[in-house]
Parts: C-alpha cells; sequence; structure tokens
C-alpha cells in the first residue's frame, strides 16, 4: 500500500464480554471474544519531511492533541526516534511527519472501537510508510499504552482476549451477518465500568471452551439501567434472536446466517431505528501487512 492508498479501520464486535475480576490498580480483567466487521473508517496518509503531525479532517469537540489518531502517530514517532539506529529510514523518528485525512463510520461511543481501530491503523500504516520496521508485537506493546482495545486491531484476527483485553488466543467464528443498531446514544466506558451494579466475578472459561453463542455481555445491565434506549433497541433485536449490546454499549446486534435474512430483518425496524448490515470479516484488512 502507499501514500495514495485508503487504510481501513474496521469496527468490532464483543461476541460475548465478561468481567472476571478486578486488579489491584483498578483495571477490570476481562474475558471476550473480538470479531472485526465490514463497517470500517477510512485514513489517508501524506508523508511530510518538516516531522510535524497534521490531523486535516480534526473530530468536532476533540483537540487534535487528545486525538488516539495524532497520539498513535506520535507514539511511533517517538519509538523510532529512540531506535532509529535499526530503522530503514533513518532520522524518520524526527524528520518524518505525515498529514492525516480520517474519514469516520463508525459512531463514536458505541462500543465499537472505532478510535481504538483508527489508532491502530496509523501504527500499521506509518511504521510502513516511515520504513520503521516495528513488528506486529511491537506495534502492540505501543498501542496498548493507547487504549485497551489497540492490540487486538494490530493483532488483526478474530481472537479470545484475556487481561485488560490484551492477551489474545485466535478462535474461528461463524460467517455471520449482522443486524447493527445504533441507540441515539453515547455511552461513556468509565460510566459503565465504575458503576456499582456491574458484576466483576463471571466465573472465566479457558479459551478452548469458547464457542459460538456463549455468554452474555456484564455491561449490558448496567448500560441498559442508565441509557433505556439501549434497552429499548435490545427488546427489539431479541425478536430476531441472541442480541447482545458491544463492548460499553451503545451499539447492539444480533447475528445470521446469510445476509438475506440479516436484510429482511433490518426492514421491519421501527422507523426510529437506525440500523444497518454488516458482515463478520475472518480477519482484519490489514491483517496480511509485513
Amino acid at each position: 500500500m502507499n501514500r495514495d492508498t485508503p487504510w481501513p479501520a474496521p469496527a468490532k464486535l464483543n461476541l460475548f464480554l465478561h468481567v472476571v475480576g478486578r486488579r489491584a490498580d483498578g483495571y477490570h480483567l476481562l474475558q471476550t471474544v473480538f470479531r472485526f466487521i465490514s463497517l470500517t473508517d477510512s485514513l489517508r496518509f501524506e508523508p511530510r519531511s518538516d516531522g510535524r503531525i497534521v490531523l486535516a479532517t480534526p473530530t468536532p469537540g476533540v483537540p487534535p492533541e487528545q486525538d488516539l489518531v495524532v497520539r498513535a502517530a506520535m507514539q511511533l514517532k517517538a519509538a523510532l526516534k529512540v531506535g532509529a539506529g535499526r530503522m530503514k529510514c533513518p532520522g524518520a523518528g524526527t524528520a518524518l511527519g505525515a498529514t492525516i485525512h480520517l474519514e469516520k463510520h463508525i459512531p463514536m461511543g458505541g462500543g465499537l472501537g472505532g478510535g481504538s481501530s483508527d489508532a491502530a491503523t496509523t501504527l500499521l500504516a506509518l511504521n510502513q510508510l516511515w520504513g520503521g520496521g516495528l513488528s506486529r508485537t511491537e506495534l502492540q506493546a505501543l498501542g496498548l499504552t493507547l487504549g485497551a482495545d489497540v492490540p487486538i486491531f494490530i493483532h488483526g484476527q478474530t481472537a479470545f482476549a484475556e487481561g485488560i483485553g490484551e492477551h489474545f488466543t485466535d478462535v474461528t467464528a461463524p460467517a455471520d451477518w449482522y443486524l447493527l443498531t445504533m441507540p441515539d446514544v453515547a455511552v461513556p466506558t468509565l460510566e459503565i465500568f465504575r458503576s456499582p451494579a456491574l458484576r466483576r466475578d463471571t466465573p472465566a472459561i479457558r479459551p478452548a471452551d469458547w464457542q459460538p453463542g456463549f455468554g452474555q455481555n456484564n455491561l449490558e445491565p448496567v448500560a441498559c439501567a442508565l441509557y433505556p434506549e439501549v434497552a429499548r433497541h435490545l427488546e427489539t433485536l431479541r425478536r430476531h434472536g441472541a442480541a447482545r449490546m458491544t463492548g460499553s454499549g451503545a451499539c447492539c446486534f444480533v447475528a445470521f446466517p446469510d445476509e438475506a435474512a440479516a436484510q429482511d430483518a433490518l426492514l421491519s425496524l421501527p422507523g426510529n431505528m437506525k440500523g444497518q448490515v454488516v458482515r463478520g470479516l475472518a480477519s482484519h484488512p490489514l491483517s496480511a501487512l509485513t
């Protein structure tokens, strides 16, 4: 891929999400399965030689220096500066910059991991365009400093995740299609995890014991109590199957074995409910990138 090619940043679903404990530092211990879907943001990167990182399409209300895309670029730039001796393009850590164009399609605050995916694609793309030569393992470590969900998008495979979401065991998910609905609310992740009503003691399982349809989303009852619109979407989707909320919300989904069935269900949604049909991906679109 080159500087003129759009780089995809797919959304993810949590096929289940259990909170199995809590660390002494307050981070929650999770078990989940991450599945990428065909809903994607798109990024373009124009390398520049003045060392600046410029986000040409800033997110309204988010200062550029706080944007995950900018932070990811700066983290990579700093890492390459430290390791300049091993780089294909010596000095890229200081001299090279980038103008970044971000086209958003993944809703913010929906539990779909859009910001984390954008950050991961930024790390993958600029590592290649700058000639950084960092491995996926090294990029995952950088990504974890930006957010717990960033490493899975760099890992690039459907995976059972543990810890705070950074330890992966690859699994195979059915070739499902999903009806995805988007409640008109943004659910703050911290609000859900800080709730005293959140269950934090679900028994852990082994990755090998996971199978499609297993489990639930422990964050769902808290989100539904705080945001009744999420509960309304789940109630509607459950007419078609075992619907779940993804992540900390607010987006909800239900699986279908084929696109036609998912499209039929989409047509049955109430007029005041936003939804779309998406395809489950076997792997991240950039999984073959070296």
